[in-house]
């Protein structure tokens, strides 16, 4: 087997092990791994020819489709450094990443995205036309990329935009040896087999939601690429339609599906549901492990930074209930203190991680690389994450909270994270989340279930102490979410003032 170090080496590893197996599908379209190397080789020849060739930068911003991961390994064989946005990114945050990245090219979908791209003087391809070259029909004769500049293992091979809260995104840059390694790694722990289907619901966008496509790569497993918009019953029907076996998930997901499978006759394949974004309660991976008694669950931790942290083993939350792993094999997880000094088993402190699985740095921004990346004595680089946890003697981490999550109540530190975790142990709240105190008002616990806001705050004390449970509590019907399927708090903050305008009563 070749030698695998540039991101396109997957694929064509790939190609070569399982030509005819099916790669990636969406609405009733498959490609092949024979026919998705093919559709990177002709769009490589043709992204050199529109001068997308070495250290330029792509922009993808196409619903997900086959012809999504066909560009990236394509903007992988040129040199290329790729930026998949979700596709309802428009008007000023659009402009935004246009202007910071200058990309020499746009493949978009949308009339929206396609007018600000050619407003700013930047050439832009509509998603037909990049389609009928990548998978041309009649089929055509890939392109040969051997006359094309190599690039090297340390070369940039993405730029991956981060939610903005208080400010514009910015960028991770990541290298093909960075996403390499740490697809490799992730798939050496989470073991994804060659008779896998993935059910990907999650926007390819979103670096969980991209990285399936590098594991089915990896291991030969088909991925069925759904969308977040594909919620509520729909997520359960594509699951049994496309014989899934595995889920990456994040915890609306997971709690979607596990509300679903109460009322279902019919219970997907499941082997394997793994989650990351946020802390999945175990209350919700217990109940999916109820309803599908084969089903095991790895739950993880990471960041866009250095892709994933930590992996639990399969069905290991049992075992240690809250932890969310150990560290990526030939990677280094600590915590430190305000000092950067390491600290020992059992003390909370600043997650922090070292590894070959470890960003370049933020694009264009050395003020925010001296930050996240301070070197002790001159040497060691090491990730500051802005998240805090503690590791037991055993080396599994246990995750606190965010930098932004903690906050002073009653005159005590406290985790949202902790509070939410709390309230989904109540077994009839669906779904939780805090907004920490601001200004003069203090902190609030907003949940979906059918319980009164009163007799959910008297239930949350039977789960945690009392002067961290919220004094406000309000009942929604459902939460907002982000486009990676997150909570959006700060669309939740809006809503919450909107009823508070309309004399909403919140106690």
């Amino acid at each position: 087997m070749p030698e695998i170090s540039l991101l396109h080496d997957v694929l064509d590893s790939a190609a070569e092990r399982w030509p005819d197996r099916p790669a990636v599908s969406r609405l009733g379209s498959t490609a092949t791994y024979a026919e998705l190397r093919d559709a990177s080789l002709r769009l490589a020849a043709w992204l050199h020819s529109e001068g997308v060739s070495r250290g330029r930068r792509l922009v993808i911003s196409l619903p997900p489709s086959p012809l999504v991961p066909a560009l990236v390994f394509a903007a992988s064989r040129v040199g290329a450094v790729y930026t998949v946005l979700h596709e309802q990114v428009v008007g000023a945050p659009l402009e935004h990443v246009l202007g910071d990245c200058e990309p020499t090219l746009v493949v978009a979908d949308g009339a929206s995205v396609l007018d600000t791209v050619r407003a700013l003087g930047i050439n832009a391809v509509t998603a037909p036309q990049a389609q009928a070259r990548a998978f041309p029909v009649p089929a055509a004769p890939a392109h040969s990329a051997q006359m094309l500049p190599a690039p090297l293992a340390v070369d940039p091979l993405s730029l991956i935009y981060t939610s903005g809260t208080t400010s514009a995104p910015k960028a991770v840059v990541s290298t093909h040896q960075q996403a390499v390694f740490a697809a490799q790694a992730i798939q050496q722990v989470l073991d994804y087999r060659a008779d896998d289907v993935v059910y990907c619901p999650l926007p390819l966008s979103f670096d969980y939601g991209l990285y399936q496509l590098f594991l089915g790569a990896l291991s030969g497993s088909h991925i069925v690429l759904g969308s977040a918009a594909e919620a509520g019953p729909a997520l359960l029907r594509n699951l049994l339609e496309s014989g899934a076996t595995v889920l990456p998930a994040v915890p609306s997901v997971a709690e979607s599906l596990a509300w679903l499978l109460k009322r279902a006759s019919r219970r997907p394949a499941l082997r394997l549901v793994t989650n990351t974004g946020a802390a999945l309660s175990t209350e919700t991976l217990n109940a999916l492990r109820a309803a599908i008694p084969e089903l095991k669950g790895q739950v993880m931790f990471g960041l866009t930074e250095c892709k994933r942290a930590t992996i639990m083993p399969p069905d290991g939350d049992l075992l240690r209930p809250g932890s969310c792993g150990l560290p990526l094999p030939g990677t280094e997880v600590f915590t430190v203190d305000e000092e950067g000094n390491r600290l020992p088993a059992g003390e909370i402190g600043e997650i922090t991680v070292r590894g070959p699985n470890v960003m370049s740095g933020y694009w264009r921004r050395p003020e925010l690389n001296q930050q996240k990346f301070p070197l002790r004595d001159g040497l060691f680089p090491e990730l500051r994450t802005g998240d805090y946890g503690r590791l037991d003697e055993d080396g599994y981490l246990y995750f606190s909270g965010r930098r932004d999550d903690l906050y002073k109540e009653r005159g005590f530190r406290v985790s949202a994270t902790e509070v939410e975790a709390a309230a989904h142990r109540i077994p009839e709240v669906a779904s939780a989340a805090v907004l920490p105190p601001s200004g003069k008002k203090s902190a609030l616990l907003a949940v979906v279930t059918d319980l009164e806001p009163q007799a959910v705050l008297e239930r949350m004390q039977e789960q945690i102490e009392e002067y961290k449970i919220p004094r406000r509590c309000v009942v929604l019907e459902t939460l907002p979410l982000s486009r990676n399927g997150k909570v959006d708090r700060k669309a939740l903050a809006a809503l919450l003032e909107d009823r508070a305008r309309s004399s909403t009563t919140v106690c």
